[in-house]
């Protein structure tokens, strides 16, 4: 298992307001991987229900993650308080991680892969489309809908 694990994925993570953590190897699989960036008051947030969607319908052949993040001073402060959002408002079932950095030098370890292999977010709900073996990225911006024909398309792609 660990030969197919991408490097970028050997982090265990802490899951969003738990204690308990997240294997990200054991959680991909070899499967391909969308990760979003995620912020609690933004704009883009009613896109968590067009998410929750795509983990649905492809939730055997797709792994979905979120990070929220406030380097763009939109997450909340308190951990509860993303949870509620993400869990309570959207009804989130897919894997959602501690808040972090997403770009710059303080990224985690996952955004600083993709923003080698990309770019860095260049605002909230970027997504990333993963190859299972890590290898190819496709970055798509804000306004690129989760449920777009151009990301349904793209996932279709990897699977």
């Amino acid at each position: 298992m660990a030969n197919s694990c991408p490097e970028y994925l050997d982090v265990e993570a802490r899951k969003l307001h738990s204690d308990d953590t997240v294997d990200l190897c054991q959680l991909t699989a070899g499967k391909p991987v969308l990760i979003v960036n995620t912020a609690s008051n933004c704009g883009f947030t009613p896109q968590f229900k067009a998410l929750e969607a795509l983990h649905q319908q492809y939730k055997d052949d797709l792994v979905v993650i979120g990070f929220p993040s406030d380097d763009f001073f939109q997450e909340e402060d308190d951990e509860a308080k993303t949870a509620d959002v993400c869990f309570l408002n959207y009804g989130v079932t897919f894997t959602m991680v501690s808040t972090s950095p997403v770009r710059g030098s303080d990224a985690n370890s996952v955004f600083s892969y993709l923003g080698e292999k990309s770019a860095s977010p260049k605002w909230n709900f970027y997504k990333y489309l993963v190859t299972a073996d890590g290898e190819n990225v496709q970055q798509f911006n804000s306004r690129v809908k989760p449920d777009s024909e151009e990301l349904q398309k793209a996932i279709e792609s990897v699977l």
